[in-house]
């Protein structure tokens, strides 16, 4: 319980560092997760409460680093001691980290509290195992407020819903919450408190849930939308109080509503005329959206430059395995129609998806490898990012290797190697880990390479003969724009892929890997 006699209380928010280097973290370092800045807004309009967040990934404004990783918690406690930290769960790969610092605060007397996607079964025990004192189960906004009520005496914490906590030796767990759908009520995100980071591209959310029921995702149950005048004031806040320009809608599928997508278009659009600026926007989006061009020109206009769309793969049976609906070919050509829209495409893809059981598939390393070079090169995408399949807590695709006893025991492989990066089950024939980790590294090695570099160069130099050429610095901007900023990024991404290898280099995985394998195999 609070100390009642304090005549204000502190919550801090951690979002844990990722256990190494790894592709999102140039990413990372520029924008930050919206759910621990809704959870902080809400505790920090309560009565006598304070709260702050910790972006241990983005410590860029003189934040106290920690020189083995992540933040100074040693330093943050003894300048601005915290009643409660609450730690972020949504990233599997950051929950060793999450279960150090719990143990850390836990020794000092602070209540701990998690939450996340990754809480879900087993791992909830898991958790209140690991230092946790509470684990809040779904969206916590309104948890979090009756939470913080309960320790402070003023509610029973029993009757609390969507929480579980250890109770005379037993685990407590409430009754679920029923999802949020009035977001008319909960306060605007206030990214001041996040302390220490530099945020150049702040994320943005209109939608909860997602109808799709992609095998490997997390992201369940019918859309939940709020007003589109909801989101634009969202945007149009942060464009006033901290003169943002770059924007990212996270909502799992955007244009899931159409009319009201288009309405929302046209006010943001309507809105930079008046104000003069030009925002930079980016959405994630289903590829058979391509065929809606008065949307796509709506977006356009509204200044959504850049969409990241979930390809998967260019191969029908994983396809099919993953409830994909769409095949290679439709693929190629709808991506084309965004590309004639002018949007920057942001390919994702799983490398590896093991099919359905009863499926009669297997395709070599070497094919697999082409086809999704050859797949890329026709769909022209700007930037891509080649993922191995992640089976996440609460996945169906979890669930169906677990009953084949193909997952790799978490005590060789533990939650740190669940980032896309490292294979974490059996695959299916004739493919083997080691082939699928070295097929990630050579399809992204091919598409981010340091030849672009003297691309870069020649584009720079090239700029004023284009616009001659053409007579039209309009149209000639927008020629040559493109190539020039993909070039630039592909050898950022040569970079980030040379680092990520030396990451590689030093880690202990194969040996590991071999452990599990021995394991699998009995």
């Amino acid at each position: 319980m609070l100390i009642a006699s304090k005549k204000r209380h502190r919550m801090r928010l951690v979002i844990p560092a990722f256990p190494a280097f790894n592709i999102y973290s140039y990413s990372s370092q520029r924008t930050t997760a919206l759910g621990p800045v809704c959870i902080a807004t809400t505790v920090n309009q309560m009565e006598n409460w304070d709260a702050e967040v910790i972006d241990e990934n983005n410590l860029r404004l003189y934040g106290p680093k920690s020189k083995t990783g992540g933040a100074d918690h040693e330093f943050l406690h003894v300048i601005r001691p915290a009643d409660i930290v609450g730690f972020y769960g949504g990233l599997t790969s950051t929950i060793p980290r999450l279960y150090e610092l719990a143990k850390f605060y836990k020794k000092r007397g602070v209540i701990t509290i998690a939450g996340g996607q990754h809480f879900v079964g087993e791992n909830i025990k898991e958790a209140l195992y690991s230092d946790i004192d509470y684990v809040v189960i779904g969206e916590g906004e309104e948890t979090i407020r009756e939470l913080i009520e309960g320790l402070e005496g003023k509610r029973n914490i029993d009757e609390i819903k969507g929480i579980a906590y250890i109770k005379n030796g037993n685990i407590i767990q409430t009754p679920t919450r029923e999802p949020i759908t009035d977001f008319e009520k909960l306060p605007l995100p206030d990214f001041s408190l996040v302390r220490y980071a530099r945020i150049e591209n702040y994320p943005v959310e209109r939608i909860r849930g997602c109808g799709m029921n992609c095998e490997f995702c997390t992201v369940k149950g019918s859309p939940r939308c709020a007003s589109v005048e909801r989101l634009f004031e969202r945007i149009s806040f942060l464009v006033e109080t901290r003169a943002a320009k770059r924007f990212f809608i996270i909502d799992d599928l955007f244009g899931q509503q159409r009319e009201e997508t288009i309405r929302f278009c046209y006010m943001l659009r309507d809105y930079q005329k008046r104000i003069h600026k030009r925002l930079d926007v980016g959405v994630q989006i289903r590829l058979d959206k391509a065929k809606d061009t008065e949307m796509l020109s709506a977006m356009r206009q509204a200044g959504i430059n850049f969409v990241a769309i979930g390809f998967e793969s260019p191969i029908r049976e994983e396809l099919k395995a993953m409830n994909k609906h769409l095949n290679p070919e439709e693929m190629i050509a709808l991506t084309s129609i965004f590309r004639k829209f002018g949007f920057l495409i942001h390919g994702m893809f799983i490398f590896g998806y093991p099919v359905q059981e009863g499926v009669n598939f297997k395709m070599p390393i070497k094919e697999r490898i082409k086809q999704y070079k050859d797949f890329i090169r026709k769909c022209k995408i700007d930037t891509i990012q080649i993922l191995l399949p992640g089976p996440l807590p609460g996945t169906e695709f979890r669930e169906r290797l677990k009953k084949k006893n193909r997952l790799y025991p978490l005590k060789d492989i533990g939650w740190e190697y669940y980032d896309g990066s490292f294979p974490l089950f059996e695959p299916d024939e004739p493919l083997t880990a080691e082939e699928l980790q070295k097929a990630q590294k050579e399809i992204m090695g091919n598409f981010y390479q340091f030849k672009y570099m003297f691309m870069i160069a020649f584009n720079i130099f090239s700029f004023p003969s284009i616009i001659f050429f053409l007579n039209n610095i309009k149209v000639g901007w927008r020629r040559w724009y493109r190539p020039w900023r993909n070039d630039l990024v592909r050898f950022g991404g040569w970079m980030t892929m040379r680092k990520w290898t030396t990451e590689f280099k030093k880690n202990t995985f194969q040996e590991k890997l071999n452990k599990a394998k021995e394991c699998i195999r009995k």
